[in-house]
């Protein structure tokens, strides 16, 4: 099933959803280095992460929607999408919550703002798994006709051209 929402012919969540995966995921290492070495400036820098990461992470949702929604209901696709849509929500709702709590004082996070975001990033694993289920194993967000051969997704051509412009056999 394609993606619904492209750009260059690539799936635009696809191409977004490593931002705030990145940036959540070092706002919690930045945090444990704060933790084993105690010098608060690497929680004054998750902070600042955990803020590119959420709005990055709002900015990937809207088109992962989009994907969604062109899915047909009754199919497991359709269930792991909620999943993994519901979950990243959440995702971004705990690192949210981390991140207000620290707004008064970014160097010194309490241990329940440091909480919130290791289970957020914790579920972020599991929502990541899930989004990769969906494009590996049920090929949501994978061009009709895909192969190893496909032409360029700036070529114009469908994937299901060879790379010389021939048909692949089915």
């Amino acid at each position: 099933m394609e993606s619904r929402a492209k750009l260059f012919g690539h799936p635009i969540h696809q191409m977004l959803i490593v931002f705030p995966l990145g940036l959540l995921g070092m706002a919690v290492i930045f945090d444990v280095i704060m933790l084993v070495t105690g010098n608060g400036r690497w929680s004054e820098i998750a902070y600042w992460m955990m803020a590119a990461g959420i709005v990055s992470g709002l900015v990937a949702a809207p088109f992962g929607l989009v994907d969604w929604l062109a899915i047909p209901s009754g199919t497991r696709a359709k269930s792991i999408g909620a999943l993994h849509g519901g979950g990243n929500l959440i995702v971004v709702a705990l690192f949210g919550s981390s991140w207000l709590m620290r707004r008064g004082a970014p160097a010194s996070p309490e241990i329940l703002a440091l909480a919130l975001s290791f289970v957020g990033l914790a579920l972020a694993l599991v929502t990541g798994w899930l989004g990769g289920e969906l494009v590996d194993r049920l090929a949501v967000g994978v061009d009709n006709g895909a192969h190893l051969d496909a032409p360029s997704s700036l070529s114009g051509r469908p994937a299901s051209e060879g790379s010389h412009g021939t048909r692949k056999a089915a």
